[in-house]
């Protein structure tokens, strides 16, 4: 390691570690590396521009993000919920299925675990704790847990980042986190419903089933958001971003002409959190882009791929390691950070060792969304405490069965590859 990198890291990790966003670190860690070794410190913007530039796909980051908003500010949430608690309200613990199932349906809308704990995870936080039904700490649990499945199903905004830094197809990722996003969901219903039996949760409200189809009626609009998306990829009809915007634009007509939920002063709203929402992330995708040159001048990830074929580790124990560190690095870093930076530094070794760039992306992102319910640093477990002003300890004592069950399902998805290539196979997807 050279002098100039070391000087990088160490620049890096001592502001991170002052409070300095992780976006500002990068930059400001990247360019001393320039500095120190010679290099035109012109070069950090032209890596930003060049990189943005070529990099279309990340139009969809911020219109997924407005996709997501606009349906937290109109009354989309709220039908979804209804038509949840129709369909499973009626079973032992309904409303933490409730909370599962709405999450798979908003993850196929949003593809961000934040807006869907922000958004949709307060409202049904407020149902399960009226009339002291649940404590707060395990509705909240609940909700953390579920939210980790909206960036595995499609669309995903940590999906289009590490198709950024893998060249994989994003709309075989895509494919690929449907049944990882379904199993992730059926784990957390069975640890819900052993929890519920075992505290004597009872049923919620029983929806009669002459009510079950009107219900279904008015949330069937936003139900056929994740099919126009879908079939917008793989019928050919749009891009993975040209799909951002029929998403964005779906969800504006829907709120404002359809529901008729949307103010001019919501719309303010939505596109100002919006703006620093996508703001946050491009900070530190542009400081990304930096560092990922500072990487490859360093010859770094071609270092590591030459370590892990002299030592012939399998592909399975490199996978398995892999997923360890991310892990723990998961406890103190936000998703982003990780895809971004931490994962190209094991793009060469993948290709060399024959992994699968589809089944380590999926692997990846979803390692990821756990991370995001892992104390002490669990963003979700943040973003509920500061929306619903539930505890932290409450929380975090609630969380760890479905924390445990989520990191069995990751095991399953790391030994069982075929869970997440078998749909991109089915739709001509031959590997790489």
């Amino acid at each position: 390691m050279s002098f100039a990198f070391g000087l990088c890291l160490i620049v890096l990790f001592g502001l991170a570690a002052i409070g300095t966003p992780v976006g500002y670190s990068i930059i400001v860690g990247s360019v001393a590396y320039l500095a120190a070794s010679g290099q035109d410190l012109g070069l950090a913007g032209e890596q930003i521009i060049n990189g943005l530039f070529d990099s279309f796909v990340l139009l969809a980051v911020p219109l997924f993000i407005v996709a997501a908003n606009i349906m937290n500010a109109g009354t989309i949430s709220e039908r979804l919920l209804a038509f949840c608690v129709a369909v499973v309200g009626r079973f032992k613990g309904g409303l933490g299925h409730v909370n599962i199932v709405a999450s798979l349906i908003f993850s196929g809308m949003s593809g961000s675990a934040v807006a869907d704990a922000a958004g949709i995870g307060k409202i049904i936080i407020d149902m399960m704790t009226k009339a002291g039904r649940y404590p707060g700490g395990y509705a909240a649990a609940v909700t953390a847990a579920s939210a980790t499945i909206g960036p595995v199903i499609p669309p995903s905004i940590p999906m289009v980042m590490y198709a950024l830094v893998s060249d994989a197809s994003i709309g075989y990722l895509f494919l690929g986190g449907i049944l990882p996003g379904l199993l992730m969901g059926g784990v957390l219903m069975i640890m819900n419903a052993y929890i519920s039996h075992r505290r004597g949760y009872g049923s919620d409200e029983v929806v009669p089933l002459r009510e079950v189809p009107r219900r279904t009626i008015t949330a069937f609009p936003a139900l056929m958001m994740p099919v126009i998306l879908l079939y917008g990829i793989y019928g050919g009809a749009t891009t993975p971003t040209e799909a951002a915007a029929v998403a964005a634009a779906y969800a504006f007509v829907l709120a404002a002409v359809f529901y008729r939920a949307l103010t001019f002063k919501n719309i303010r709203e939505v596109m100002l959190t919006s703006l620093k929402s996508s703001a946050s992330v491009g900070l530190v995708i542009g400081g990304a882009l930096i560092l990922n040159y500072v990487v490859a001048t360093e010859n770094i990830p071609k270092a590591l791929a030459l370590v892990l074929q002299g030592m012939e580790i399998s592909p399975l124990i490199f996978i398995f390691g892999v997923n360890l560190l991310l892990l723990a690095l998961g406890c103190v870093l936000d998703a982003t950070t990780i895809i971004l930076v931490i994962v190209p530094l094991f793009m060469e070794a993948c290709k060399v060792l024959g992994i699968d760039l589809v089944h380590f992306g999926v692997i990846v992102v979803v390692n990821c969304m756990i991370g995001l319910i892992t104390p002490p640093y669990g963003i979700l477990l943040f973003v509920i405490n500061g929306t619903t002003g539930i505890k932290l300890s409450a929380m975090i004592k609630e969380v760890w069965p479905f924390l445990i069950v989520l990191l069995i399902a990751l095991g399953c998805l790391i030994v069982f590859p075929e869970i997440v290539l078998w749909l991109p196979q089915k739709f001509g997807y031959a590997g790489n």
